[in-house]
């Protein structure tokens, strides 16, 4: 999320405004929180194209629909629950239908962090791809919960808002989601000398209690507005 000055009209304000017509409001609160909405579904999807597609189906979602909200959450909560939303629907449809294997240098390439250049360290692109691999074997509801926990650096309660359940059952996909990714993410850690590749949780002292968590796909910062999948769905009216 950019930052925010201080005289800055606040995230409900700038949702009542564009209920009332105002044409720049929307966009606002799109640019506001585009990049952390961009990295939680490119890291539950793996695929960027997808991720885009998500993200826009969000937007646009949430443009039409924002006369429903009520202030029961904060605006980033309900923004985030609408794109979790839209890439859970997502990986049910690409379950429920048989796809080719996508091939290994093309998912090395969807994969690389969204700040990260071409010519990052092999290694450190060669983890994602395992990490991701890893991700792609559960199940959608473990997956989405992991994302925002381990990898985004949720709280657990917030988590549980975004996804509209309660946190022990956010608790449990994550625990039961870790204990099915042991066995496939161990040598990561070895490799990686046992510590997390890039850790992002604990920069703004969000989520720092971990157990055995997913090393995290990327640094401390999400994707960038520079980033041409990242826009797609985003700014301005849709």
């Amino acid at each position: 999320m950019d930052s925010v000055p201080p005289e800055a009209p606040s995230d409900s304000d700038l949702l009542a405004q564009h209920v009332a017509g105002d044409p720049d409001a929307f966009g606002e609160l799109v640019r506001r929180h585009r990049d952390r909405l961009w990295a939680v579904a490119l890291r539950t999807l793996g695929d960027r194209e997808e991720a885009a597609d998500a993200v826009q189906d969000a937007l646009v979602k949430a443009f039409r629909a924002a006369d429903t909200f009520r202030g029961q959450s904060a605006v980033t909560t309900w923004l985030h629950r609408i794109t979790v939303n839209a890439c859970l629907d997502r990986v049910r449809k690409a379950a429920s239908r048989k796809t080719s294997p996508v091939d290994d240098a093309e998912r090395l390439d969807q994969l690389l962090d969204p700040h990260e250049s071409a010519e990052a360290p092999a290694v450190r692109q060669d983890l994602h791809r395992q990490l991701q691999r890893a991700l792609d074997t559960l199940p959608a509801e473990q997956r989405a919960a992991l994302v925002l926990v381990d990898m985004q650096g949720y709280p657990v309660a917030e988590a549980a808002s975004i996804l509209e359940v309660p946190t022990g059952t956010v608790k449990s996909r994550c625990a039961r989601g870790r204990a099915r990714l042991a066995p496939l993410v161990r040598h990561l850690r070895a490799e990686t000398g046992g510590q997390n590749p890039g850790n992002e949780n604990g920069a703004d002292g969000r989520n720092q209690t971990h157990e055995a968590s997913v090393p995290p796909a990327s640094g401390p910062r999400d994707a960038g507005a520079s980033d041409p999948a990242a826009t797609k769905g985003g700014g301005g009216r849709p």
